[in-house]
């Protein structure tokens, strides 16, 4: 009890309100999203590349958008943004279960990756406003693991209550998003600091143009966008080129990935806060390295695997490198963002969101045109060069701090 006490105190409420969400969130949304490619295939009758180009259009769209909610962030305040994302979100949501028709199934896949891309920038930087600095990666950490304890609960939640995938899931992620909404709302209402409430800044200090100047003046930043679009191509979409491959060359293939779903979001639950606890005596960039060749053993294996127990442990080794990844690349931008721009930088961020276009997108083609070994050797080899780009660019930031 001592130790909830003092978690609780540790934190900001809004802080805790926005964890908490996470996991009703994922909880719901694992049951109905990364089921989103098979339900397409199976209502719509698509072929792999054109699943792909849909759910991946909307990250690409908020690829872009992203930079404008950090914008706007800064510029007019949070709450605005956050409330206006969750209900996109919940009209999108309903709208993959409304439709069979391409052009409108673009449309709702745009309006979801426009409001994540908000609600992801904005949150993160409200959250970040709200935590002192040397608690942000643990901050970071907490939102990561309250993620994945609803992506370990809801397919099998789903599957036991007979809804992974269906139209109930859809339904019920939709539901689950308004009422989060509502409650945010008023939770946001309450605070009564104006710095807190509106993130805002001068005019005269923010705006789109020094957006594009940050991004083509600071060196480091673009470089760990780059190496941040690569690893979202691996990892930030993986679920929809696997559970297209499992669902088409393993027996009951389906039933699998919803098992691999739940392995995923499992390890993190058992297994972050020991690793991470052993991977603070690396630095970042080392964190990130060893997370990026995780990746590609659990890519190769994926792309050799022909029974169950095999695409288990290869999940579990791709997942460990996710828990390495995920709260060190968030941390690694904190370091160089300016603290009177960090939306901005947040926003800018973003732009690594382009990698779930490409995964799901680039990964379908290779899917159908060469097959799922090659795909997954591809991913391998793209996990890898993404520590380049992440040494490279703190290579440039630590001469830069020197100057």
């Amino acid at each position: 009890m001592d130790k909830i006490k003092s978690y609780l105190k540790e934190f900001h409420p809004i802080v805790h309100i926005l964890v908490f969400g996470t996991v009703l969130i994922t909880l719901t949304s694992s049951m109905s999203m990364p089921f989103l490619a098979i339900f397409l295939s199976q209502s719509a009758n698509l072929d792999f590349a054109t699943i792909g180009f849909i759910i991946g259009v909307g990250p690409l769209a908020g690829t872009f958008c992203g930079l404008i909610g950090g914008v706007l962030s800064d510029f007019i305040g949070r709450k605005k943004l956050m409330i206006l994302s969750l209900i996109g979100l919940s009209i999108a949501f309903i709208g993959f279960i409304s439709t069979t028709n391409i052009i409108f199934l673009l449309i709702f896949s745009i309006i979801r990756g426009i409001a994540q891309a908000f609600f992801g920038t904005v949150s993160k930087a409200l959250m970040a406003d709200l935590t002192p600095d040397n608690k942000r990666y643990k901050m970071f950490a907490n939102r990561y693991l309250a993620s994945n304890l609803g992506y370990a609960l809801g397919p099998m939640l789903g599957a036991f209550l007979g809804i992974g995938g269906s139209t109930i899931a859809f339904i019920l992620t939709s539901s689950i998003y308004v009422i989060y909404a509502v409650v945010l709302y008023f939770m946001l209402r309450a605070i009564k600091d104006s710095k807190h409430n509106n993130g805002a800044v001068s005019k005269d200090n923010m705006n789109v143009a020094l957006l594009w100047h940050t991004l083509r003046s600071d060196v480091p930043l673009m470089l760990f966008i780059i190496g941040g679009i690569l690893l979202t191509t691996v990892h930030g979409q993986m679920s929809v080129t696997l559970s297209q491959y499992l669902q088409a060359n393993i027996i009951d293939g389906v039933k699998l990935f919803a098992i691999l779903m739940s392995v995923n979001g499992f390890t993190v639950l058992i297994v972050q806060i020991p690793l991470t606890r052993w991977s603070e005596r690396f630095t970042l960039i080392q964190r990130i390295a060893y997370g990026c060749m995780l990746f590609a053993v659990g890519e190769i294996g994926f792309a050799f695997s022909t029974i169950w127990i095999a695409f288990i442990i290869s999940m579990f080794v791709f997942t460990l490198g996710e828990i390495l990844v995920i709260p060190a690349e968030y941390a690694q931008v904190d370091e160089i963002t300016p603290q009177h721009l960090r939306g901005t930088y947040y926003g800018a961020q973003s732009l690594g969101e382009f990698g779930n276009f490409l995964g799901p997108w680039f990964g379908g083609i290779l899917l159908s045109t060469y097959g799922g070994t090659t795909m997954f050797l591809f991913m391998a080899f793209i996990s890898l060069l993404g520590i380049y780009f992440f040494y490279v660019g703190k290579r440039s930031f630590n001469k830069k701090m020197q100057v």
